[in-house]
């Protein structure tokens, strides 16, 4: 009788991955496999147009003191199928609307022997996959432990792959171009040290999103979408078979989650297309998280702004006020008695300077660093009780400030760092968030430079992620957007709580001053394709004057500079530089007054990783274009068409370019501008230099 009930359950194996589950996607180029392996492991597949993408990858949980662990032994109990599509409209973005499009397939498995249950549920979108774990509630599954995430991406081929170090702390690496199998090599000298917190954990680990080229010309990008709750997922490369699979970031206790049915993980994302351009036009990851949360959104604004940083980056000025004390104590430390050091940047006096430019030149704010006590002695000390985030240094008034601000119509935009010191910033979240409504605040950039204290944790662990999330929430409650520094890279949870209007999560302009390990001059030729698959990123550009005060050199042309208000998409874009660099070149200058940070539609017009990006956007509720084209490290001629403008209608191009000898190391500030006329049957040909490129404004001519 045993002998035939082994037989029986044998057969039912064996049918079970006889009969796949099988998924297409809306426009039938995608298709997914869904099976179990004789011994009941859970299986997927990815095909584009026929050409594999993603080989048989294992699926499950390593679950912390638990020996049959959530891995094999699944019977399918059920399955589901839908179509879903929807039109919704972002509160603003790349595009005025965005299609939700998919088929979707839920599985629900039965583990033999420990009866508990775990549902797949796959999407597939015309643009790729998303898959999550979902576990329902039950008595035999309620409080668990992730030991590790078993998800695998086995690739098909020794592909291209544009890459940043595994690491539980930042994301702030110059990007490495190899094959998968040249990763192992070559990560020794990626992992540069420099960042004041970082933690590696493999030879072979790299972020996400990863971006890939295959050798028969598939683009492949993997993220994860809607990191709630969960610990951020990196990948760890097994390169003799060249099978990624996940590798969470673990907690304090070596834990790298602690769930509680009913729950689910975020989704792990496949992007895919034979056009380079279309994964820069992928929506998958938004589509992938829950619609808006924020019921009233009018206080959410897309913003430029410029302010009292670079010159801090830069070494011209410093955060703190006084060099008398060698440690400081909040409410103890008196600095109304302390010599000011002389280099404090933010003076009532100078961010009056900064006011007046931008109201001058039609910005909307002003972001101003250095300005609460503590400073003196803020970093690596382990320091729980940092900052107040309320008072302020003698030299900044506060009140006065800010009602000379609103009257020149300027915001200003509130600076939290916290140091790394999680307790600390709740302990002070609400009344930071009451001083920064009382003075007329709408804005803060929130930073995590350093460990992160509680000591042990990191900066993507999941009791981590779970503060950022807090933040992002109880700001809303106070309708304040929220711009994270040092938080872990977006996963398009924007789209829920679009107050999170800026991120950075990988390096910005600010490495370009930090000298020796500087941005590579491709470097915002792949972020577009990596980072900012997420969400916007925080980029800083701007920067005319390339030799920096401390002696470092910024790696782009002016033109190159120009461009990136375009390229790097965000609704809050900042013009770093002094103001005095910009009256020098204020005909450059024009063209980041007249650039909008809002918009109707995007098109994407030529693109290749690494290489160059070519993008035409039209600003919100008008028939304006403007154009960015960033270029690598060699010198090319970009041909692009202006198809995308409407017809019969007469536009004014001012093209904004390289000059013929511009280069980003010598001779960076070489640009021309020219106006021409242009319709929509007009073609261009434009030069861009080594680390430079080129930006257009199209505005119509208004016939009478």
């Amino acid at each position: 009788m045993k002998h035939s009930l082994s037989i029986l359950i044998a057969f039912l194996f064996v049918l079970q991955i006889l009969s796949a589950q099988k998924l297409q996607s809306p426009n039938q180029k995608l298709q997914m496999e869904f099976s179990l392996q004789s011994d009941g492991t859970p299986i997927y597949s990815l095909t584009y147009k026929g050409k594999v993408v993603i080989k048989p990858s294992k699926l499950g949980f390593h679950l912390t003191n638990d020996a049959k662990s959530l891995l094999n032994d699944f019977s399918i109990i059920e399955t589901k199928t839908s179509t879903f599509d929807e039109t919704w409209k972002p509160v603003w973005g790349e595009v005025n609307s965005i299609r939700n499009h998919y088929n979707e397939l839920a599985i629900t498995l039965n583990q033999n022997g420990s009866d508990r249950q775990m549902l797949i549920r796959f999407r597939l979108f015309d643009d790729g996959l998303g898959f999550r774990y979902e576990f329902p509630q039950q008595k035999n599954l309620v409080y668990f432990t992730i030991k590790e995430e078993r998800t695998q991406f086995a690739m098909n081929g020794d592909h291209t792959a544009y890459w940043i170090p595994g690491d539980y702390d930042t994301q702030e690496y110059n990007y490495s171009t190899s094959k998968l199998s040249e990763i192992r090599a070559l990560m020794e000298k990626a992992y540069t040290t420099g960042n004041v917190s970082q933690t590696s954990f493999s030879p072979t680990g790299v972020q996400t999103s990863l971006m890939m080229k295959s050798d028969d010309g598939l683009y492949i990008n993997l993220h994860e979408a809607a990191l709630i709750n969960y610990s951020c997922m990196h990948l760890n490369l097994d390169d003799k078979n060249l099978v990624f699979e996940s590798w969470l970031t673990p907690d304090s206790n070596n834990d790298k989650g602690n769930m509680q049915a009913p729950c689910h993980s975020p989704w792990r994302t496949i992007i895919v297309s034979e056009d380079a351009r279309a994964i820069l036009a992928s929506k998958m990851t938004l589509n992938l998280n829950e619609p808006c949360k924020i019921e009233d959104t009018s206080w959410i604004k897309p913003t430029k702004y410029v302010g009292v940083w670079w010159e801090m980056i830069s070494g011209k000025n410093s955060w703190s006020y006084t060099d008398e004390f060698p440690a400081v104590q909040l409410g103890v430390t008196d600095f109304s008695k302390a010599k000011p050091n002389g280099k404090h940047g933010a003076t009532t006096t100078n961010v009056k300077r900064y006011i007046d430019f931008a109201a001058k030149n039609g910005f909307d704010a002003v972001l101003v660093e250095g300005w609460n006590e503590g400073w003196e002695d803020w970093f690596g000390h382990a320091k729980d009780y940092v900052f107040d985030f309320v008072t302020p240094y003698p030299d900044f008034d506060l009140k006065g400030l800010n009602d000379y601000a609103h009257s020149k119509g300027i915001k200003l935009i509130m600076h939290h760092e916290t140091s790394g010191s999680i307790r600390n910033y709740e302990r002070h979240m609400d009344a930071a968030y009451k001083l920064m409504k009382e003075y007329g605040y709408d804005a803060v950039k929130s930073g995590y430079v350093g460990n992160i204290i509680p000591i042990g944790e990191t900066h993507y662990s999941q009791w981590t992620n779970n503060h950022y999330q807090y933040a992002i929430e109880k700001a809303a409650d106070y309708k304040i957007m929220v711009n994270a520094h040092e938080a872990v890279r977006p996963t398009g949870i924007c789209r829920t709580y679009p107050n999170l209007i800026g991120n950075e999560a990988a390096r910005g302009t600010e490495y370009q001053a930090f000298g020796g390990d500087r941005n590579k001059p491709n470097h915002v030729t792949i972020l577009p394709f990596t980072r900012l698959i997420g969400g916007p990123m925080d980029y800083t550009p701007g920067i005319f004057e390339m030799d920096v005060t401390n002696g470092s050199h910024v790696n782009a042309t002016i033109a190159n500079q120009l461009a990136l208000y375009v390229t790097m998409y965000s609704p809050l874009q900042m013009a770093a530089d002094f103001p005095e660099n910009y009256e020098k070149f204020s005909d450059a200058f024009q063209f980041i007054k007249d650039v909008a940070a809002d918009w109707d539609e995007s098109k994407y017009l030529e693109a290749e990783p690494g290489q160059y990006i070519t993008v035409a956007r039209k600003a919100k509720g008008t028939s304006n274009w403007f154009v960015g084209n960033v270029n690598g490290e060699t010198a090319r001629t970009s041909t692009i068409s202006f198809d995308f403008l409407d017809k019969g209608k007469k536009y004014e191009a001012t093209i904004y370019s390289d000059s013929s000898d511009a280069n980003y190391l010598t001779n960076p500030q070489a640009y021309t501008i020219r106006k021409v006329k242009i319709t929509n049957k007009t073609k261009l040909s434009q030069f861009s230099a080594p680390g430079g490129g080129y930006a257009i404004s199209i505005i119509e001519k208004k016939t009478n």
